[in-house]
Parts: C-alpha cells; sequence; structure tokens
C-alpha cells in the first residue's frame, strides 16, 4: 500500500485562485488589504518564512511591508510601533514573527495587536472565541489542515483524532478546532506529546493523526494502523552533503515506513507549510472586508 499524498501546494493555488474575486471586489471599493509583518532579530529562519510571505502578498496583489528591528530592540519600542500600526486604518493585518528575542515578552507583544487584526489568531480574545466556537481568525497552520482534510475529503466527524502536540500554535489549537460540533470538525480528539506513556498505543487507535512534535521521526511505521490519514506538520533539518544547501527537510513522521500503511499523507516540505501562508492571505483578506462593516 502506497498512500496518497495531500498536496499543500495544490491546495494552496486553488485557494489562491477563490481570493482573486474577494480582492477584486475590494479594489473596486479602492481597498488593498494590506499585511504589516514585525521581525525583531536575525533568526535565519524567521528570515526565510517572512520573506516568502512578502513575495507571496506582492504575488497575488496584497499590500505587504517587513518592519525590522535589531535583537536589542527594547520592548516598549516593539509595542509602541505596534500601536502604531493599530492604529493605521490602510493595515489590515499584523503578524509578529517569533520567536522573539529573550527579554521581550511573547504575550505583551500578541496582547497588544488589536483582535480584528490578529491575522495570526493568536490573541487571547481570538483564542477564546475559538474555544466558545464562535467567528473569529484561525490560527493559519491548523487553519490550512483543517483545509487539506476538508479539500481532499477525509472528514474527521466521527473519527477519532490523534494528535501529537500541545503547542498553542499548532497542537492545542487543532484540537479544539477538531472537537467542535461544526462543518469539517465534529470528532473525538485525544492529545498526546512525546513525554505521553505509551505513545504508540493512541497513535495506533487514530483515524486521522497528526504529528506536531517538533522532533523528527517521533512517528514510525509501527505507531500507525493500516489505512490512517496522516497530517505531518514537522519542519526539521537534517545534515545532507549530497543535498545543495547541506541539509534537506523531514518532518515528525518517518515518511518512507508511513507512507506504507497510511492511506494519506502530507509530504514535508509542500504539505503543511503552503497551506499557512496561504491562510495568513485569507486571513488578512477578511480583515479587509471587515473593515468595511
Amino acid at each position: 500500500m502506497q498512500a496518497k499524498l495531500i498536496d499543500g501546494k495544490e491546495i494552496a493555488a486553488q485557494i489562491y485562485t477563490e481570493l482573486q474575486m474577494r480582492l477584486a471586489a475590494l479594489s473596486a471599493k479602492g481597498i488593498i488589504p494590506h499585511l504589516s509583518v514585525v521581525l525583531v532579530g536575525d533568526d535565519p529562519a524567521s528570515q526565510v518564512y517572512v520573506r516568502t510571505k512578502q513575495k507571496t502578498c506582492e504575488k497575488y496583489g496584497l499590500g505587504s511591508e517587513t518592519l525590522r528591528l535589531p535583537a536589542e530592540t527594547p520592548e516598549k519600542q516593539v509595542l509602541d510601533l505596534l500601536d502604531k500600526l493599530n492604529k493605521n486604518p490602510q493595515v489590515h493585518g499584523i503578524l509578529v514573527q517569533l520567536p522573539l528575542p529573550k527579554g521581550i515578552s511573547t504575550q505583551r507583544v500578541i496582547e497588544q495587536i488589536l483582535p480584528e487584526k490578529d491575522v495570526d489568531g493568536f490573541h487571547p480574545i481570538n483564542r477564546g472565541r475559538l474555544v466558545a466556537g464562535q467567528d473569529c481568525f484561525l490560527p493559519c497552520t491548523p487553519a490550512g489542515m483543517q483545509q487539506l482534510l476538508a479539500r481532499y475529503g477525509y472528514s474527521p466527524e466521527n473519527k477519532h483524532v490523534v494528535v501529537v502536540g500541545r503547542s498553542l500554535i499548532v497542537g492545542l489549537p487543532f484540537a479544539i478546532m477538531m472537537v467542535l460540533k461544526k462543518e469539517h470538525a465534529n470528532a473525538t480528539v485525544t492529545i498526546c506529546h512525546t513525554g505521553t506513556k505509551n505513545l504508540a498505543d493512541h497513535t495506533r487507535s487514530a483515524d486521522i493523526l497528526v504529528a506536531a512534535s517538533g522532533r523528527p521521526n517521533t512517528i514510525t511505521a509501527d505507531m500507525v494502523r493500516e489505512g490512517v490519514v496522516v497530517i505531518d506538520v514537522g519542519v526539521n533539518r537534517v545534515e545532507d552533503p549530497s543535498a545543495e544547501r547541506g541539509y534537506r527537510l523531514i518532518g515528525d513522521v518517518d515518511f518512507a515506513g508511513v507512507s506504507q500503511k497510511a492511506a494519506a499523507i502530507t509530504p514535508v516540505p509542500g504539505g503543511v507549510g503552503p497551506m499557512t501562508i496561504a491562510m495568513l492571505l485569507m486571513n488578512t483578506v477578511r480583515a479587509a472586508e471587515n473593515s468595511l462593516t
């Protein structure tokens, strides 16, 4: 058995096509959705992510700017910058690239962003609305994962979804989204992590398995049952002298082994990653639409 590939690039392209009509409608009213990204410090991975976000915005006709601050920037200066962006009606979405340097409180920074401009879905008000099943900006990676399942026809309804990873960015919000009595959800959910005893006993019971532990090869072939649908969120660099950059990216799943048993699986790269950016753009367009009401 060879698993079907769940292609994030393909689904992201569908979403960008769907956004064109909404962008045209906004343009007719003189509005171009605008995303402001704040990058503090020079973390190499963050630099790559930010460049990709800006290029994608430009490609599809959204306004975008990256505001770069040195790592030694005082927290107050970051908060003051966010306050200016909050007050600027031309800015519809604000994203602070994480992680932040030491000495700057991630929580205080996130709370400084207006919930209606929080296109990452990290503000406590948006998190609370998510838990309550209310309308809100969904965190981009979990939202992208939900779209992948929906558009490939793997409904979580009445299924057992096992999530390995409990981060506030991916694992926990995705688990909440799956358990809600809503479309593309309504599942029975188990949340595990790398410290869970007898982890394989849980993962083998999954109809849909999400690997978001941040550790390569957390999930191996003996830990899954035949026919499982696997969403691999992990992005891990491993040395590879044969690769042009000297490394390659792998997920949290042993792809070679697990793909022989799974019904479907996301590749790394090319699975969840493209969807995260697609959902960021979707949230930014929605924020611009909301600004009209």
